[in-house]
């Protein structure tokens, strides 16, 4: 019997944590489905190609339903994921002629433009499509813009099981307190990297510490210039591929956006095992438990920073350690492959070929 195809349509080529989480999931449920990667050029599909996952390119709507029309004409079943809502749309346009058996999923990671991220999903509310939020942050954000809460479900990111183990780790804290500090965003206003700059202006003391900021955006150039003259310690290195690396020798994940979606650079530091600090709003603060898994700050707050990273300057190794042991444990459990990958298996079990 024919493997029923999954089909994951991105509307971005990057290599953020939306593109990583769809190579995941399909890696997850390689043997249930035959996993296909649709997407525009770029970095996304390169790494398909390393990861031996089966991809097409397309560069419009009207291109992708060229690419979509072989697996509907081939297939009596189909399995559909999109991040874009003019993407299930053309899917379900399609799938009106060809009245494939399917499931079809639309993932909401969310985003900085409340419309796009969120309104515009009111367009599935009239069809069968399911939409998976990645946080119940994501969830309240989709019900405030009128989906209606029964079309949604929660299905938080993870990382997959070679993620974890090949990742390259940070040695157990031997001496207290933290002094390379590494932050993993995107550099755009509602990212909040420059209430970091905001708390060395203030409490000059702190800048001691190094920072190394890896990400790009439109506040990028201002932020870096700003830096360059009052804040030497604190560098803005742009996008890399190599962010594993970069975890693996730094001694804090501090994370600033106060209403992230989901944070999967958060689960990247526990895999390295490296301690977090994160905002106590937003998807981020609900993946950290404090004093156990990580440390939270109050949101956008200048003194509240200031006073979580004096106190973790000299914070005791052993404390350290203990919330590396709980990011670990939150890996093994709470954002694991087995446990994640099988939430997707149900939503998509009406039409496994199984």
């Amino acid at each position: 019997m024919m493997t029923t195809p999954l089909l994951y349509v991105l509307h971005s080529a990057n290599l953020y944590g939306t593109e990583r989480m769809a190579l995941a999931t399909l890696e997850g449920l390689r043997g249930r489905f035959a996993p296909v990667l649709l997407a525009p050029p770029g970095l996304v599909l390169r790494e398909a190609e390393r990861l031996r996952i089966p991809s097409e390119v397309f560069t419009s709507p009207h291109e992708l339903a060229r690419r979509l029309r072989p697996w509907l004409a081939q297939h009596q079943r189909v399995a559909f994921v999109a991040t874009g809502v003019m993407h299930s749309l053309v899917f379900l346009i399609l799938n009106a002629w060809y009245r494939r058996q399917s499931a079809h999923l639309h993932l909401v990671h969310g985003g900085t433009d409340e419309r796009l991220s969120y309104g515009r999903k009111r367009l599935l509310n009239p069809t069968s499509t399911v939409l998976v939020a990645v946080s119940d942050f994501v969830r309240e954000r989709l019900i405030a813009n009128s989906i209606a809460p029964s079309k949604i479900r929660v299905i938080e990111n993870f990382l997959t099981d070679e993620r974890v183990q090949s990742a390259p780790r940070r040695l157990p804290f031997t001496n207290a307190g933290v002094r390379e500090v590494v932050i993993v965003s995107r550099v755009d206003p509602i990212k909040r990297v420059d209430l970091l700059l905001d708390v060395l202006d203030r409490h000059p003391d702190l800048n001691t510490l190094s920072f190394r900021v890896f990400g790009t955006g439109c506040n990028l150039e201002m932020l870096r210039t700003r830096a360059a003259k009052r804040n030497p310690n604190v560098h803005f290195l742009g996008f890399t591929e190599m962010i594993a690396a970069e975890l693996a020798t730094a001694d804090l994940l501090l994370h600033l956006c106060p209403s992230e979606p989901f944070g999967l650079a958060i689960l990247e530091a526990m895999a390295a095992g490296v301690p977090v600090l994160v905002p106590d709003r937003g998807g981020a603060a609900l993946l950290v438990e404090e004093e156990v898994s990580g440390g939270r700050f109050r949101a956008d707050d200048v003194e509240s920073l200031a006073a979580r990273l004096r106190e973790l300057q000299t914070a005791p190794a052993e404390r350290l350690n203990r919330w590396v042991m709980g990011g670990d444990r939150a890996l093994a459990a709470r954002f694991s492959q087995a446990e994640r990958v099988a939430d997707y298996e149900r939503l998509l079990a009406k039409i496994n070929d199984d």
